[in-house]
C-alpha cells in the first residue's frame, strides 16, 4: 500500500462536474493498493497515517496530528502509485492490486478512519477525478508498507 498524504487548507474531488468530496483542513490521502495487500496492512497503514504528527501547534512545531487539530480526510483511490517507469516510457502496472481487491480494501480504508475521523469525503474508485487542493506548507508525505509495516 502507498499513501501519499498532502497537508491542506481545503480538498476536493469533481466527478463529472459533481463534487463527490470536499474537506477543510486535514489530509488530502491518494491511496494506491498493491495486489499483496491485506486489511491487517491497511489498519497498521491507517493507524500510522493518523497518528502522524504533522500539523503545526501554537509554536509552529510540527508536533499535532489529525485528531489533534480535529482535521478531517479526502481519500481518492490512485492506482498509478504503483507505476513501474523502470523500462521504456510507458509505464506499467502490473503491481497495482485488481480493481476488485483494491475497491475492497479501499472502501474498508474509508470505513476504518471513519471510526477515528469524523468527516472522511472521497472520491469515486475507478472513475476520472478532478482533484483540487491547496497544500498547506507545501507538506508532503509518501507511506509505503514495504517500509513501514514489513
Amino acid at each position: 500500500m502507498r499513501l501519499v498524504l498532502q497537508r491542506v487548507t481545503h480538498a476536493s474531488v469533481t466527478v463529472d462536474g459533481v463534487v463527490t468530496g470536499e474537506i477543510g483542513k486535514g489530509l488530502l490521502v491518494l491511496l494506491g493498493i498493491s495486489a499483496d495487500d491485506t486489511k491487517e496492512i491497511l489498519e497498521k497503514m491507517a493507524d500510522k497515517m493518523l497518528k502522524l504528527r504533522i500539523f503545526s501547534d501554537q509554536n509552529d512545531k510540527t508536533n499535532l496530528s489529525i485528531t489533534d487539530v480535529d482535521g478531517q480526510l479526502l481519500i481518492v483511490s490512485q492506482f498509478t502509485l504503483y507505476a513501474d517507469c523502470r523500462k521504456g516510457n510507458r509505464p506499467s502496472f502490473i503491481k497495482a492490486g485488481a480493481p476488485a481487491l483494491a475497491n475492497e480494501l479501499y472502501e474498508y480504508f474509508k470505513e476504518y478512519c471513519k471510526k477515528t475521523i469524523p468527516i472522511v469525503e472521497s472520491g469515486v474508485f475507478g472513475a476520472d477525478m478532478k482533484v483540487e487542493l491547496c497544500n498547506d506548507g507545501p507538506f508532503t508525505i509518501v507511506l509505503d508498507s514495504d517500509e513501514i509495516v514489513k
